[in-house]
């Protein structure tokens, strides 16, 4: 493999005969007319189906040497779209490799039970940003534990909501440093290599804070419960003493390979979903096959696969990546952080200025200003105008929008007239004129029976542009 200044150079991996956008053109239209979704899966599917394809625009790159024209479509940057956010994946590993302190770190994760699994998937928003502060303090206040570390930690947290066959399966991965700051700031205090905290009480304190603040979301009327916990008051009270006599999953070790291995792992997911396309291994009209992990792969329905893979949907603006203590940001976490890396004797931040092209060709070797065909930089590109994608899914979903309002019925006659009609919009008369046109409502007109002829209707048509009864 080939080597460059700053590492080695991937070659890149072949493109994958078989994509989820594939799966969401053939089969996401019936599923949407089958299924009530929510706006941001609704989005995210429009998104994959439309990513790299004329429905976005582009440009064509044109040789000005040897004619060779190459199209490139616009991609969706939708941070769940499977083709897309590789490059700024990238860039979040090589800053978080470059503000890595000089220590030894721990691979810590949160696991929420299956009993509460139910619970979360009605109420993600709320359920996700309680794991994280359940999760950061906990590992927080047992550093400050004058008997445990007594000293200042730094955790970066990565929220995961998925199984490798896809199932939900919220988790926090969590990278912690090993060695921690002093609460005064006067040294790095070095702790054991193979031992951060006790496992057993970071499950207890996780339980507990964990179920605290669900009790105060209940008590608040906070929560979307189930309907049984809604008729019975006592139900939140016996699912919460059942997890309480539970031991709670925390894992803690650390990493094989060091922090460094630790993100890239971490990074293939923090701008995706946890499926890339290379792991499908076969798709018809009855079933979707991938491979899962150890040799195995599962077999499902179209209609389920397309479930579970917007099961991890998150909302909008949900951040799903979160530093706390030394990593935090913020001024007075810089400060810490700053002083941590002079008492370790680390090298100072450097700021890397480099666009995206330079960042393609330094990690895959790719060119996009060298023509494939005789080698010369001359490339030029063209910009390509978007194509309207999916016309005949917006005209049924506009012919089942009138189907289902009455209002839309009555004015189904009134509309085909009027789009049928060429008469140009009128011009506008001024407001103090006395032969300005008054605006007579399509409903008023109908109630009282009246019939719109088209000379009428042209000097009827309203003057705002969202009311567009008439052409």
């Amino acid at each position: 493999m080939p080597r460059c200044r700053r590492g080695l150079v991937h070659a890149p991996r072949p493109r994958p005969h078989l994509e989820v956008a594939d799966i969401f053109r053939h089969h996401g239209a019936a599923y949407r007319q089958r299924h009530a979704l929510s706006r941001e899966q609704r989005a995210t599917m429009r998104a994959i189906e439309t990513c790299r394809t004329p429905a976005r625009g582009g440009h064509l790159d044109v040789c000005d040497t040897c004619g060779y024209a190459r199209p490139a479509y616009n991609s969706c940057r939708n941070r769940h779209c499977l083709k897309c956010e590789a490059l700024r994946e990238a860039r979040w590993i090589e800053a978080r490799m470059a503000r890595l302190l000089p220590s030894h770190y721990f691979h810590v994760v949160f696991t929420l039970p299956a009993e509460l699994r139910p619970l979360v998937l009605r109420n993600r928003r709320r359920c996700f940003a309680l794991l994280f502060r359940a999760a950061s303090r906990s590992l927080l206040t047992l550093g400050l534990d004058p008997r445990r570390l007594g000293a200042r930690l730094g955790v970066t947290a990565v929220l995961h909501t998925w199984t490798r066959d896809l199932q939900f399966h919220p988790h926090l991965h969590c990278l912690v440093t090993g060695g921690r700051l002093a609460a005064d700031g006067t040294c790095w205090i070095r702790a054991r290599r193979h031992h951060l905290l006790p496992v057993r009480v970071l499950s207890r304190l996780f339980r507990g804070k964990v179920l605290a603040a669900l009790t105060r979301e209940v008590a608040t009327g906070r929560l979307d419960l189930a309907d049984g916990d809604r008729t019975d008051p006592r139900a939140f009270a016996r699912l919460k003493h059942h997890l309480y006599r539970q031991d709670w999953v925390v894992y803690a070790k650390r990493p094989f390979a060091g922090a460094p291995q630790l993100f890239r792992y971490l990074g293939r997911y923090t701008h995706r979903v946890g499926l890339a396309n290379h792991r499908l291994l076969a798709v018809d009209d009855t079933a979707v096959r991938f491979a899962t992990k150890h040799g195995r792969s599962v077999r499902l329905p179209p209609a389920e696969f397309i479930r579970r893979f917007l099961l991890h949907v998150l909302a909008a603006r949900f951040v799903k990546i979160r530093h706390f203590g030394l990593f935090a940001p913020g001024r007075a976490a810089a400060a810490h952080r700053d002083r941590a890396r002079r008492l370790l004797g680390a090298p100072p931040l450097a700021a890397p200025h480099e666009d995206w092209r330079t960042l393609l060709r330094r990690l895959t070797g790719i060119d996009l200003t060298r023509c494939p065909r005789c080698q010369h930089d001359t490339m030029i590109a063209t910009p390509l105008a978007p194509q309207p994608p999916f016309a005949h899914e917006r005209a049924a979903h506009a012919r089942r929008r009138m189907i289902a309002h009455p209002t839309s019925i009555a004015l189904r006659p009134l509309l085909d007239a009027a789009s049928r009609s060429s008469a140009p919009r009128p011009r506008r008369s001024p407001r103090h004129s006395p032969h300005r046109p008054l605006f007579v409502s399509p409903l008023a007109a109908i109630s009282t029976g009246d019939r719109l002829d088209r000379n009428h209707r042209a000097t009827c048509c309203p003057t705002s542009p969202r009311r567009r009864f008439f052409p």
